[in-house]
């Protein structure tokens, strides 16, 4: 078995971590713009856009750390986190480095990545696919 046979095998372990450290930096996001936590001031409620960003950086956010409906949470996080540096980040640089849009640009990528290879292992999906398929464990 060589090399790339043995990284092979370990994809589906290595892309669940992923989307769990990616979940959870994105919903620390969330909760850092919604309730003021992690040295950031709470945004007022209904404050367009950056409200609205923290609402789906919570609950998408969450949803992909879990690994539920992993695919539509991570489509729509990447349409925010594109969204958010073509509106605020953009305008002042091309570049992430110029312009403070690094975050924004590796969340809308990660979250890309996501939306086309799914959850990977450890997700609660995935237990509750095995445990209701015929001759599961359920």
């Amino acid at each position: 078995m060589g090399a790339t046979d043995r990284l092979d095998r370990h994809q589906p372990l290595v892309l669940g971590l992923f989307r769990i450290v990616i979940g959870l930096l994105f919903t620390s996001e969330g909760a850092a713009t919604l309730f003021g936590v992690l040295d950031r001031d709470a945004t007022p409620a209904g404050d367009w856009p950056f409200w609205y960003a923290g609402v789906i950086e919570l609950v998408c956010g969450a949803l992909v750390l879990l690994g539920v409906l992993t695919r539509a949470a991570a489509f729509l996080s990447s349409g925010a986190m594109a969204f958010a540096y073509f509106t605020e980040h953009q305008p002042d640089g091309l570049f992430p480095l110029q312009n403070g849009g690094l975050s924004p640009a590796l969340f809308c990528w990660g979250f890309l990545l996501l939306v086309f290879f799914g959850p990977g292992s450890l997700s609660l999906s995935g237990v509750f696919r095995r445990d209701s398929a015929p001759g599961g464990r359920g």
